[in-house]
């Protein structure tokens, strides 16, 4: 029984079974979901409710987090991820409030969970026409999304509390927006050297992002096709020519639209 438990376990995390490509489906919904609640309990007091669904949120994170090691091959060398560390510390903190300990303001953490869709690219391709048509986009806005949501939790955990321009998420996410536009309307603002450090980051980073997502929005559209001489894997999508080495290339077209 110990051996089928194991297999499953195996199946689902790691198998390309549609049965395990629906899982991992549910996790990434459950990452989603886990977002939006740090989000929205940002609005209101700290509650018996709020602290039991951490608890719960904490629970679940926990039973994957074991599965996930149970299944490793090289379980020091995914305990020493960077991802995982962001896991242990998502588990820390939903579980901590339900504690009383002060450790709640790394549920921001959470958010690098969305780091792992990352791994469901080549599923997302062959299950979405509109993804794989649009992968760099998607790929450059999760990335600016990403750093934003981390971003603006990191500022809501330093600055709140002290700080009485960032009375919620809201206004996290406001200044957040503001500084990466470089818009800086200048209602908001960081206090002391830790702020003003972190809004060099936001600036820094930020922009960088932003004006990735910006250049593959503009520039014309490439398509996915594998180059059988060279291997390029991007051309344009009228392309008869490999641009690298000039071998042709035969891209399935559906016309014009």
């Amino acid at each position: 029984m110990a051996s089928g438990f194991s297999t499953t376990l195996t199946e689902l995390y790691e198998g390309e079974t549609p049965r395990a490509h629906s899982f991992r489906y549910v996790l990434l919904g459950f990452d989603l979901v886990t977002i939006c609640f740090v989000i929205v309990t940002s609005f209101f007091a700290r509650a018996l409710w709020i602290e039991v669904v951490d608890l719960i949120f904490g629970l679940l994170i926990l039973m994957d987090f074991s599965a996930r090691v149970f299944v490793s091959s090289r379980r020091l060398h995914y305990l020493t991820r960077p991802s995982t560390l962001a896991d242990v510390a998502a588990m820390i903190s939903f579980l901590a409030p339900f504690a009383g300990e002060g450790l709640g303001f790394l549920r921001i953490l959470r958010t690098l969970r969305l780091l792992h869709t990352y791994q469901l690219m080549n599923r997302l391709r062959q299950d979405f026409k509109l993804f794989r048509k649009h992968e760099e986009v998607v790929v450059a806005a999760i990335n600016l999304l990403v750093f934003i949501f981390v971003t603006t939790g990191l500022i809501y955990a330093l600055e709140h509390g002290h700080n009485a321009q960032i009375r919620n998420y809201a206004d996290a996410l406001y200044f957040t927006i503001t500084t990466l536009t470089t818009t800086g309307f200048g209602d908001i603002t960081l206090q002391g050297t830790t702020g003003r450090l972190l809004s060099i980051g936001v600036m820094f980073f930020g922009v960088t992002l932003f004006l990735r997502l910006a250049q593959v929005l503009f520039r014309p559209s490439k398509v996915r096709y594998e180059c059988t001489t060279c291997g390029l894997m991007l051309h344009d999508a009228d392309a008869i020519h490999c641009k690298h080495c000039g071998a042709y290339v035969h891209i399935d077209t559906e016309g014009l639209n």
